[in-house]
């Protein structure tokens, strides 16, 4: 007659008197508790990091961007405007002009990025909290300002309040071969500096912000346009970009905000993946002390084993005794490492435990965002290593029968 599982497992381990097994066990749980932890800090601080991220590029980039798929500019027409202004969910069609220029602020130059958008750029309050200087505007009284960047500002020295010196910018034209007059090589024009934004260091070093029509007159575009920012009335992006692309055809590409910036999207996954399989080899790695607790313990009980055995105790059950142990062993160092990690999580999001190192960062301390899939996840990796670790030792155990060892 078969013993039921509870009697015999109290039966086997209240037979335990190495202390040598306990302590490895010990150190088996340590182990897989701090791999839990290090699992869920990374992966809750690249979840952190891709929230940052999208913050960042949402409040430089549209939700849509629309612009050719072969060619830098297009011919911006009413019947186009109107056809895009048509597709239910948009609200704002921001026309856009961007191209390199060359710009002076009395002794100080450099090469940017110009950025001539349309008027309704404001009504999208895209640049609301990232002004650090000024304010926020493109015209006044029809005088023109740009918006310019924090690093670009501080290569410069510009000052907001110069009402005296203004910033040159000039833009190399494609002039014929032979051109002798130099100032039929290039177009000039001057605009006031009317406030600084800061947003992330690649724009703020790079982009400043001008009307469209400074931008058109400066770059000689005509009716010409880089690309149409289309932001949506809270219709869920995606929907009004397949409606889009059916409206404007094939010649045009409409991208999201996360297509606008695949690859650094891309990238980051690559990394989280990367190295949440570089901490799971780790997690394998520390449960080698519960392979080994188990392999001793199922040398050290072959008596007690002979005994269940010899009572009616079959194969499965004495598999089914390591395998809990494993688990045991397993559950208790993963629930400590999950919340441990969840802690330490909570805390650096609430307190700033690590901070970025940098006095201009963006944020002072690293993001975080905990995610419960990520806590599934880690927990499924776990039970799976469990599994393969516990197994082996459960299957020699089962073979330790000997009618020598009672």
């Amino acid at each position: 007659m078969n013993l039921p599982f509870f009697i015999a497992r109290r039966y086997f381990l209240s037979k335990r008197k190495q202390n040598f097994i306990n302590i490895i066990s010990i150190l088996s749980m340590t182990a897989m508790a701090f791999a839990t932890a290090a699992l869920i800090i990374v992966l809750s601080v690249f979840n952190g990091l891709e929230v940052l991220l999208r913050s960042l590029y949402t409040s430089f980039d549209p939700e849509l961007k629309i612009e050719l798929v072969r060619g830098k500019s297009f011919e911006m027409n009413d019947q186009l405007l109107s056809s895009i202004q048509s597709v239910p969910g948009v609200k704002t069609v921001t026309q856009v002009i961007e191209d390199y220029a060359y710009i002076k602020y009395r002794d100080a130059n450099m090469v940017v990025t110009i950025k001539g958008v349309s008027d309704n750029f404001i009504d999208q309050h895209r640049l609301d909290d990232h002004i650090t200087e000024g304010e926020l505007k493109l015209k006044k009284d029809n005088i023109p300002f740009a918006i310019i960047g924090r690093g670009v500002r501080y290569t410069l020295s510009a000052e907001v309040t110069d009402d005296r010196n203004a910033l040159q910018v000039f833009y190399i034209k494609n002039f014929k071969t032979g051109t002798i007059d130099p100032s039929k090589m290039y177009s000039h024009k001057s605009i006031r500096p009317g406030s600084v934004f800061s947003i992330e260091k690649n724009y703020d070093e790079n982009y400043i912000f001008v009307p469209l029509d400074f931008a058109r007159e400066l770059l000689d575009y005509g009716n010409k346009r880089t690309s149409l920012e289309v932001q949506t009335d809270g219709v869920d992006p995606l929907k009004v970009q397949a409606l889009l692309r059916e409206k404007i055809g094939e010649n045009f590409s409409v991208l999201t905000n996360e297509e606008q910036h695949k690859d650094l999207y891309r990238l980051l996954k690559f990394e989280k993946l990367f190295l949440f399989f570089s901490l799971t080899l780790l997690l394998l790695v520390g449960s080698i002390n519960m392979f080994f607790s188990l392999m001793m313990l199922a040398i050290d009980k072959k008596k007690d084993i002979s005994i269940l055995t010899a009572m009616g105790a079959p194969a499965s059950l004495i598999k089914k005794i390591f395998l809990t142990e494993g688990a045991l062993i397993s559950f208790i160092g993963a629930t400590i490492g999950l919340l441990l990690g969840a802690l330490l999580c909570f805390l650096q999001d609430t307190v700033g435990l690590v901070g970025m190192g940098m006095e201009n960062a963006i944020v002072s301390n690293y993001p975080v965002k905990m995610d419960p899939s990520d806590f599934l996840l880690t927990g499924s990796v776990v039970l799976l290593v469990t599994l393969l670790v516990s197994i082996r030792p459960a299957i020699l155990a089962s073979r330790s029968y000997s009618i020598d060892n009672l």
